[in-house]
């Protein structure tokens, strides 16, 4: 597509993290959310332009930094991805919480424990994102999915719990859909895992899903859960 073109399409805001904590078995500090955003990045999905962006694994940092990319680039929808360790689906994360309480230190040595990721806000958002359609579509397409109801207390949730929050309060963000996705180590790192190919496969699937889908999936309506 000519540069002109792409120029002109809306925008998907698509984030990952850099590397932190554990490096599992690999000798190499990974990060399969920003391995896997960055892939998409550039690409045409739905008739949107994808901007993939890395956020730092901190503590407000990575929220500054979030909001700055939501100013800079006015996002039609914005998925931010982070890696779970333990897990071998894609999460589709429903539900953020107010709340940061972390186990082991973020990448500039903060720890904090149970405080407010935004002291005048509710005590959590729900993901604006057509989650149970991207389930369906992910599992029909082959891809190891499922809708997860914590996304921790870690920076994924605080970065999860910043976004809805910027979308719900900052003027301009009013109609722009928002969530988090998990994803599994690499096999590099360990078990469980999922290659990157299909990583990528299943984040740009649903982010197809949810650009086409205006309404969720009724409750009790097809096989998904």
């Amino acid at each position: 597509m000519p540069a002109s073109s792409a120029s002109s399409l809306p925008r998907v805001l698509l984030t990952g993290f850099d590397p932190f904590g554990d490096t599992g078995h690999s000798s190499q500090p990974l990060n399969p959310s920003w391995m896997a955003v960055k892939a998409l990045g550039g690409k045409r999905i739905g008739g949107h332009l994808v901007v993939a962006a890395q956020l730092p694994t901190v503590f407000q940092d990575s929220i500054a930094e979030l909001v700055r990319l939501l100013q800079l680039h006015k996002p039609a929808l914005v998925i931010c991805v982070g890696q779970a360790g333990g897990r071998g689906a894609i999460s589709l994360e429903r539900v953020a919480i107010n709340v940061n309480d972390a186990r082991i230190p973020d990448n500039a040595g903060g720890q904090p424990v149970d405080t407010p990721v935004a002291p005048d806000g509710p005590a959590a958002y729900f993901s604006s994102l057509p989650i149970k359609a991207m389930l369906q579509a992910l599992q029909a397409a082959g891809v190891a999915a499922e809708v997860s109801q914590t996304a921790g207390t870690f920076v994924c949730n605080h970065v999860f719990y910043g976004l809805m929050h910027a979308l719900a309060t900052k003027r301009g963000f009013k109609r722009t859909r928002g969530g988090f996705i998990h994803v599994p180590y690499v096999p590099e790192q360990g078990a469980p895992s999922l290659p990157l190919e299909e990583t990528v496969r299943g984040l740009r699937l649903a982010l197809a899903t949810a650009l086409s889908t205006t309404h969720d999936i009724a409750k009790g309506a097809g096989t998904v859960s």
